[in-house]
């Protein structure tokens, strides 16, 4: 039971405020009984770039023994379902594809929803691009309806001033996600809210994100888990996509400090998560 109480935190008043032990047999029995689905961010959560986080295989499999829905839903947009399904078989995880949804599939959607059969110019990867051709979107680096930002290698001062002029001629910015930074075996790099703001500020037009905090992506999480908000949880690294966006959905928010946001952060902003844990290794019962 010592050990329990030392590895769970709940923040009432302050960033590093300790649990009671009650407390914490009553966020077990809310983990193995109340709390049905997971929605579980990824970078930062289960693996740093290709290195695998403690406890994420063990989540997994308690997942799996416990009965509980779950589903891995992640702001970037690099990579597809399928894609994010091999990577965590070569990390040593088996998870089907359905288990997957990512920014970019929540941007295909939002696009689609808005102007049907439109177009797009496209700064960003594979899992973007074919999102966007399998919701009925061609890429056109003319005139097109809108130009979409994704985490992209191949980001430089060509496709941005190309960006900048299809603006400034009237297409529709938009973003996959506004997270400025993510996690790698290295350290933090630059996400989507970076590589859009010099579009933003070169042509004054604020972009629109569709990824985590937007409520979007909880509906579609949700509707795809077939979860009530009372009976479901998320578990990210992130306050302001992951536990904001948890918060807003009204669902249980855990906050892992395995990723981007670390204890003393916390108390920087006007939220706090419901729990705070090391990582998910805290999370699968003994």
């Amino acid at each position: 039971m010592k050990k329990k109480m030392e590895i769970h935190r709940r923040l009432d008043k302050t960033p590093d405020a300790r649990d009671t032990c009650d407390m914490t047999v009553e966020l077990r029995t809310r983990l193995d009984g109340a709390i049905k689905a997971f929605i579980i961010d990824m970078d930062g959560v289960i693996y740093h770039g290709n290195r695998l986080l403690r406890g994420a295989a063990e989540l997994v499999e308690w997942l799996r023994r416990s009965g509980k829905r779950f589903l891995f839903l992640t702001n970037s947009s690099e990579r597809s379902p399928p894609e994010l399904s091999q990577k965590l078989s070569r990390l040593g995880i088996e998870v089907e594809p359905e288990h997957f949804y990512t920014s970019a599939l929540a941007t295909a959607g939002f696009l689609a929803s808005q102007k049907p059969g439109g177009s797009a110019f496209v700064i960003g990867e594979p899992g973007l691009t074919n999102a966007l051709y399998d919701s009925g979107y061609s890429m056109n680096n003319v005139n097109p309806d809108y130009v979409v930002i994704g985490e992209s290698r191949g980001y430089g001062l060509e496709s941005i001033e190309r960006a900048v002029r299809l603006v400034l001629g009237g297409a529709r910015l938009v973003g996959t996600n506004p997270d400025l930074s993510g996690p790698s075996e290295t350290g933090l790099v630059p996400a989507c809210g970076a590589l859009v703001a010099p579009i933003e500020l070169t042509t004054g037009k604020k972009a629109y994100f569709v990824g985590k905090p937007n409520p979007l992506m909880m509906r579609h999480a949700l509707r795809r888990l077939g979860a009530t908000r009372e009976e479901t949880a998320i578990i990210g690294d992130r306050m302001d996509t992951d536990i904001i966006a948890g918060i807003e959905a009204d669902i249980e928010t855990i906050l892992v400090l395995s990723g981007v946001t670390s204890l003393v952060e916390i108390g920087r902003f006007s939220y706090a998560p419901r729990h705070v844990l090391e990582g998910v290794f805290e999370i699968p019962g003994e």
